[in-house]
Order: C-alpha cells, then structure tokens, then sequence
C-alpha cells in the first residue's frame, strides 16, 4: 500500500503523523512518500524537499515565495507519476495543495484523493468550497460543523475530530522537565509559541518580548520557555539571543514545558488546542503585515479564530488579532491569569469546547486511517 502525502505546516505534519501511525498499525506492508515535516519523519516519510519552504501565510507574504512555490508544484506532480501511489491525501494548506490538486486534474491523474482540514470556507472565501469538491474525492473535517459547507457540492465528507484529543499527558512530567533545565521548583516558567513560520516569528517576536518585559516589571523575574520546531528553530534562536530562556525540541519537551508553565503566550493555530489538553491558562495572538492586517480586517467576518472559541461561540481563550495584537494587552491578561480562580475557570470552560473534538469512541486518527483503507480497498475492486 503506496500512501502519498502532502502538507506545507507543522499543524499539518502533526496529523499526518497521528494518520501515518494509524495506517501502520492497520497494514504491514504501507509506504509513505510526498511532503511532510518531522514528525512525519520519525513515521518513516522521506520528504520530497523541505517542508519549511511552504510555511508561509499572507497574499503578500507568499508573492516572493511564488516562484518556488510554482517549482515545487511541478516537482511533486512528477513524482506522483513517478510513485503511482494508492491514494494521494493532503493535509491542511490549502493554498500550496490547491494548486497541486488542480494540476492533477488538468493531468486527469486518476488516483484517489482525500484532503484533511477542511479550509475555513466558514470564514472567508465561501467559493472554495465548490473548488474543493472539484478537486478531491473525499474531506477529512476536524470540526463538526464543517461537512455542510461542501456536501451541498457533492463532496463525500467526515467527520473524523482532532487527532490532539488523542495525545496522552498523563506521562508528562513537569518536574522532571524542570531538572533537566535547571528551574527551580518554585519558579515561575512562561512558555512562549511565536509561530512555525519564520515571517510569523519575525512579526511576532518583538511583540511577545516586550509583553514579557512589561510582565517582569510588574511580577519579576521567571524563566521563560521556546519550544520550536525544524522550520524556525535557526530563527528561534537569533531572536532569543539575548534573553535568558531555554529553547527546547520535540513533542514530548513541548507538553512537558506546557505542564511547567503559569501560563503561555502563543500564536494562533492547533497549539491552543494542546495547551488546553495540557491544561495551561494562555491567550493566543496574532497579526501579519500591515497591508495584508488591513485587507484581512476587511475580508474575515468571523467572531472568533480561536477553534476553543468557536466551537463553544464565546470567548474562553483571550484573542488578540490584528489591532490588538499589543504587547500592553498581552502583558495584562497575562498577569490576570496569575489569579488561580482566574485560570481555572477559563481552563474548565475550555474543557467543553474540547470535548466536541472527538466524534466517536474511536480515536480521531483510526477513524481516519479506517476511511483511507476503504477508499483504497474501493477503488481497488473497480
């Protein structure tokens, strides 16, 4: 069984993973081949180029990027011809696999093809939704509300949940993780996520070491956590140089500096949904350019971007996008947090939203690696 992946996000390479292990459980024989990061690596995947070079967000943050965007496109198609896989499944980034799953069809490469995330047609851009009917065969939805917005076009849709909900913190230490960097137990640590794209953490950074700031003048002193991914990591490192933090890899340092920390700071995306199975009180923020935050003020018409948020229709994890992306407002809901009743409520609120993660009783994973084998099994007997 020949599995081709694609993805251009870590989010996107942190599920792929959880399916990749899934479908390795169910045959002996799988393959994977494509596009992924490194947890996808550490699955058996040896990626076609270096995720990193699609890691990109924002019209005007992509235009120097096209180029080699357009090169990696028709490298990838290539080698789907060359690999001839059972099935093609791309995951999450929208924008790069688009294009690649129109290439496919102008080729009239019949290989069955399933996307998973859906895109936040919910959003902004409600028209993609009839393109990824065209597009692709079948969509993996994270949320449950999502299938509406594309079986009205004939899309075979799933919900399946967020493979998240699977990840077990009972094993992480907090303690341990603080010997290993030399805390101190009764030392305070905040963890701080400025993004998985390097034109995120050059925007974000400045923002989030000031608040920092702001915060010490306020508390004083405490550690201060990074963890990075492959993507940024170089990048990480410049930017913290002169601070007094530990910058640390991996999954399983990630959660346990989550289980560490009074709280966290972090860009928006799928680690708020680790920080609450991780139970950490945090606020999410974000912003890009300033011509690209200004046509997005004009263009997004949502509540919230928060999936904790969504899924419950109030604000439960503080959001500041945009505007508001503000290293004073940060700072102060940070110190707000430190209030114990404080972080527990907004905790135990965001339990319910994460709860509406899981559709059944089996895992979000199994039920997609189930999904893909029929598929596979399905077109095998046509």
């Amino acid at each position: 069984m020949k599995v081709y992946f694609v993805t251009g996000e870590p989010s996107g390479d942190l599920l792929a993973s959880s399916l990749m292990k899934s479908l390795k459980n169910r045959s002996s024989d799988v393959q994977f081949f494509g596009v992924g990061g490194e947890t996808m690596k550490d699955q058996g995947l040896d990626s076609l180029f270096n995720m990193s070079e699609l890691s990109v967000m924002g019209f005007f943050e992509v235009l120097p990027r096209l180029p080699l965007i357009m090169k990696r496109i028709k490298q990838t198609v290539a080698d789907i011809e060359r690999v001839a896989p059972d099935i093609i499944i791309t995951v999450d980034s929208w924008g790069f696999v688009g294009e690649l799953l129109g290439r496919l069809r102008k080729k009239n490469i019949q290989i069955p093809k399933i996307h998973y995330v859906a895109p936040q047609v919910w959003a902004w851009k409600k028209g993609r939704a009839k393109k990824v009917a065209k597009l692709t065969d079948c969509l993996l939805t994270l949320l449950p509300y999502e299938p509406q917005y594309f079986e009205k076009y004939g899309l075979k849709c799933h919900f399946v949940g967020h493979p998240v909900v699977e990840n077990n913190m009972d094993d992480v230490d907090a303690n341990k993780f603080r010997k290993r960097h030399n805390i101190p137990e009764d030392a305070e640590i905040y963890t701080v996520l400025p993004g998985s794209r390097i034109s995120e953490v050059k925007r974000l950074v400045p923002v989030f070491k000031k608040a920092l700031d702001l915060i010490a003048q306020k508390t004083g002193d405490f550690f201060i956590v990074v963890p990075t991914v492959e993507t940024v990591v170089d990048e990480i490192k410049k930017a913290f140089d002169d601070t007094n933090c530990r910058i640390v890899a991996g999954r399983s340092e990630r959660y346990a500096a989550f289980k560490a920390s009074k709280a966290a700071i972090a860009a928006s995306g799928t680690v708020s949904l680790e920080l609450v199975a991780c139970g950490t009180p945090h606020i999410i923020a974000y912003k890009f350019n300033t011509v690209t935050n200004f046509f997005a003020d004009i263009i997004v018409k949502i509540k919230y971007v928060n999936l904790i948020n969504i899924l419950c229709d109030r604000e439960i994890i503080p959001e500041f996008t945009l505007d508001e992306c503000r290293a004073d407002l940060i700072a102060a809901k940070i110190i707000e947090l430190k209030d114990k009743s404080i972080a527990r409520a907004m905790m135990n609120d965001a339990a319910e939203g994460f709860r509406k993660l899981s559709p059944s009783d089996m895992h979000p994973s199994e039920r997609a690696a189930e999904i893909v084998c029929q598929m596979i099994a399905a077109n095998a007997n046509n």
